[in-house]
C-alpha cells in the first residue's frame, strides 16, 4: 500500500522498525518476530540496513520476503552512503518488481572505520539528492503504481546532531520535502513537547507533509544506553529518570516502567492528533505488544 493511502486514512498510522541482525541465523528469528506482530495489523514495518554489502543484500531479501509472505507493507531504508546512481537504480528496480510501494530515503552514517568519509565523492551527498533520484525513477513508469514509490525522510525533534543551528536544520528538512518526500518519520524522543514543537516549527517553515512520531520504550538499562548512542544523544526527561532509578534493582520493574512511560507518551500523542506513531523495536515484539494492549491499539490498527 502506498504511503499516501496509509496516511490518508481516518486512523493514525501505527508501524514498527527493525534492524539487521549480526548473525545469519538471527535473520529467521527476526522474520518470525515480524510475523508475530502481524496480528496487530501495523500499517507498515520499516527495515534498516548497515554499511556492509552482505547485510544490505540480506535486508533486500527480507523486505521482499515480507512483501511476498505477509500482509504488512514493508518500507526499506535506502541511504546515500556507499551507493552509486547505478546501484540505487538497481535496488529500486528490484523493489518495484516485487511490488514494494515505499522507501525511506536517508543520508545514512558512514562505516565506523571511515571517520574521514568524504561525502563530496559520492553520487548522493544529501538525502534530498536521493529523494530527487527516486522521483526521477518514478517518472520513468517502471513502478507498478502510477505514483511510483512513496518516499519518507527523517526528522529530528531534538535536533540533528550534525546541525546545531535549528533554523538551518529546518531548511535541510524542507529541501527534502520540496524534492517530493511524502512524509517525515522522526528520530526517537522521550518528551512529547519536543515532537509537538517540532511539528509546529515545521508548519511555520512551510513543511506540510504528515509527520510520524518515533518512539522506543526503555526495556533495560543497557538498552537505554544503546538508545542514546543510536539516537546521537537522546534526552531522557527527569520524570523518566526518577522512575527508572526507583526500579533499578529489578530488570522486570525497569521494563514495566519503560512500557508504562511509552504507553503514556503514545496516548498523549494520539490525543494531540499525530499522523502516526512508529515504534523502534530493537527487534523485539514484547514491549510493543504490551503498549498496544494497554491502549487498545490492536483493535484499531
Amino acid at each position: 500500500m502506498h504511503i499516501q493511502d496509509i496516511l490518508s486514512g481516518s486512523q493514525p498510522s501505527l508501524s514498527f522498525e527493525f534492524f539487521p541482525p549480526r548473525g545469519t541465523a538471527a535473520w529467521e528469528d527476526l522474520y518470525q518476530t515480524i510475523r508475530e506482530l502481524e496480528a496487530l495489523k501495523p500499517t507498515f514495518v520499516s527495515v534498516t540496513y548497515g554499511a556492509g554489502g552482505t547485510t544490505r543484500e540480506m535486508t533486500h531479501d527480507l523486505v521482499v520476503r515480507i512483501k511476498q509472505t505477509t500482509t504488512i507493507p514493508p518500507v526499506p531504508h535506502l541511504t546515500c552512503v556507499g551507493h552509486s546512481r547505478a546501484e540505487v537504480e538497481a535496488i529500486l528496480e528490484r523493489y518495484a518488481a516485487a511490488g514494494v510501494a515505499n522507501i525511506l530515503a536517508l543520508r545514512g552514517d558512514p562505516p565506523r572505520d571511515q571517520a574521514d568519509y568524504d561525502w563530496s565523492q559520492g553520487d548522493f551527498r544529501h538525502a534530498a539528492d536521493l529523494v530527487r533520484f527516486i522521483r526521477e525513477f518514478n517518472a520513468t513508469g517502471r513502478h507498478p503504481d502510477p505514483r511510483g514509490f512513496g518516499i519518507g525522510v527523517a526528522g529530528f525533534p531534538e535536533g540533528h546532531p550534525d546541525t546545531p543551528n535549528r533554523m538551518r536544520e529546518l531548511d535541510f528538512l524542507k529541501a527534502k520535502t520540496d524534492e517530493g518526500a511524502d512524509y517525515i518519520c522522526t528520530q526517537l524522543f522521550f518528551d512529547n513537547h519536543d515532537l509537538l514543537d517540532f511539528r509546529d516549527r515545521c508548519r511555520l517553515a512551510g513543511i506540510h507533509v504528515p509527520i510520524i512520531a518515533g518512539l522506543m520504550p526503555v526495556t533495560s538499562l543497557p538498552g537505554m544506553k544503546r538508545m542514546a548512542e543510536l539516537a546521537a544523544g537522546a534526552r531522557y526527561p527527569a520524570k523518566l529518570m526518577r522512575a527508572l532509578n526507583r526500579a533499578q534493582s529489578s530488570p522486570e520493574a525497569i521494563e514495566r516502567v519503560g512500557i508504562h512511560y511509552a504507553a503514556e507518551q503514545c496516548a498523549g500523542l494520539l490525543n494531540e492528533g499525530v499522523d502516526g506513531i512508529h515504534f523502534y523495536t530493537l527487534n523485539k515484539s514484547h514491549a510493543t505488544r504490551e503498549i498496544f494492549h494497554s491502549l487498545g491499539l490492536d483493535a484499531s490498527a
